[in-house]
């Protein structure tokens, strides 16, 4: 096991979940309120963690795909009932950003549309937060130590709450979490990993030791994420894979572009239940197309970092690898409509990721972006 510290306190490693108890005593939660869903609960995985939490501890399972800001709130007031100080988000992406929705308005005057960051609520998220330790299950998101909480409000807006004090203070990383996740979530998060590498490396801030970590990211991606989907026991790719995820997410400080400000739009569509990983694989190969004259030689890089040529098209590689994975190829399989894109398109330029896309894109860039993937 490792111990790492960069933008919170992370332990790293096989095992490493029976820290448990101990890192929630090292910042002050003496009443856990664990915040995870229900297939992780029928999977085995809640009761294994939580057995080292005293019996009894209150949780709560209803977190939809696209955590939700009704979810939020009635997780907060179950919160606030059991009379916690501190959350455990065990899971996903899902159960993370909806953990840290709960720990913002369980200590934060609403409504919680004055908190997200498009709406001038960066400085209104205060140290006052509730304290979360962060047990990711898949290797993806990234959210363990990701700023933000990407949240379906009630009027069909996906919206980023994002603060440094939303980091969860603790992170427990223990790839045997992630053993035996299904081949088809497995390479779905892992394109999620992959995207936040790609994205936030392409991104124009400057910021040098987050693309280091980036092109790390990717590396391992790149070399471990088929051997993860291939076997669902194999704890040596699983263990690079949630390294790697977790890369992901510490690059992404840096800001992400297209991909992310389309995907986040689309899994606001409140019809379709669709999964933010998946959406990332599909758009990622248009949106590098799109950008590949405003980064200089930075796809070169990536390529050299991946192990690929030179002057490899990472974007037709990218197409391939979705291919190889299984990934559905393209939105229309998914269910989306062409009458649903001009919405998409709207919220997308409102997305606090579009403002960091390496080449500036309009409405009508957007709309050819999402017309070459709308099979």
């Amino acid at each position: 096991m490792a111990t790492i510290l960069y933008l919170t306190h992370i332990e790293f490693g096989r095992g490493s979940r029976r820290l448990l108890d101990e890192q929630l005593t090292s910042i002050g939660v003496t009443r856990p309120f664990v915040v995870s869903d229900h297939g992780i609960a029928a999977g085995g995985l809640l009761e294994r963690v939580t057995s080292r939490l005293s019996r009894g501890t209150p949780s709560f399972l209803d977190v939809p795909p696209n955590p939700t800001e009704a979810a939020v709130y009635a997780a907060a007031q179950a919160y606030k009932a059991a009379g916690a100080n501190g959350i455990v988000a065990l899971g996903g992406g899902s159960p993370i950003d909806l953990a840290k929705g709960v720990a913002l308005v369980a200590t934060h005057p609403g409504p919680l549309e004055k908190y997200a960051a498009i709406l001038g609520g960066v400085s209104r998220i205060t140290a006052n937060v509730a304290p979360v330790l962060a047990m990711p299950t898949t290797a993806g998101t990234g959210a363990e130590v990701g700023r933000a909480a990407l949240l379906n409000l009630s009027d069909g807006r996906k919206l980023g709450f994002i603060s440094q004090n939303l980091i969860p203070k603790r992170v427990i990383c223990d790839p045997e979490l992630t053993v035996g996740l299904p081949p088809g979530l497995t390479a779905a998060t892992g394109l999620d990993a992959l995207s936040h590498c790609i994205e936030t490396f392409l991104s124009p801030r400057f910021n040098p030791p987050a693309e280091a970590i980036a092109l790390d990211g990717a590396r391992r991606i790149w070399r471990w994420l088929e051997r993860a989907v291939a076997e669902a026991s194999d704890l040596e790719a699983r263990t690079e894979m949630m390294m790697a995820a977790l890369e992901g997410g510490m690059a992404f400080q840096k800001g992400l572009g297209a991909v992310h400000s389309l995907s986040h739009a689309l899994g606001g569509l409140s019809d379709l239940k669709l999964h933010h990983g998946t959406l990332n694989a599909i758009l990622m190969p248009p949106v590098i197309r799109f950008n590949a004259d405003h980064v200089g030689d930075k796809l070169a890089r990536l390529n050299t970092a991946m192990g690929l040529a030179f002057a490899t098209d990472l974007a037709l590689e990218l197409e391939k690898l979705n291919q190889r994975l299984g990934i559905p190829a393209g939105l229309a399989t998914l269910g989306v409509t062409r009458e649903m894109l001009p919405g998409v398109i709207q919220r997308a330029l409102a997305d606090h990721s579009h403002p960091t896309n390496p080449r500036p894109a309009t409405s009508e860039d957007y709309a050819r972006i999402l017309d070459q993937v709308m099979v």
